[in-house]
């Protein structure tokens, strides 16, 4: 076992560790487009066929817009959430 994986990555060159970074991150994102397909599918896909009709297409179009809207809301709560950790921590500090 060498240094950098003993460390979690502590001692690993910086252009390693930024490519495990972009990689999670495109990770991440095909997780969460595998939701939504995953979720979309199961609410607006009543039975496959070979096209799709006008009442799914609407469904999938508002299924996305929500899933995208519900991750942006709770992405940019988590971000509020830690800002105001941090500030708080600052002050205490001071």
């Amino acid at each position: 076992m060498d240094a950098a994986s003993g460390a979690g990555l502590g001692g690993a060159d910086p252009q390693l560790q930024r490519f495990i970074e972009v990689e999670t991150q495109k990770q991440r994102f095909q997780q969460l487009v595998h939701q939504m397909t995953e979720l979309c599918w199961e609410k607006c896909m009543d039975k496959p066929g070979p096209k799709l009709d006008s009442r799914a297409e609407t469904c999938f179009m508002n299924c996305v817009e929500r899933f995208i809207d519900t991750s942006q809301f709770i992405l940019n709560r988590l971000e509020q959430t830690q800002k105001s950790k941090s500030s708080f921590s600052e002050s205490l500090s001071d």
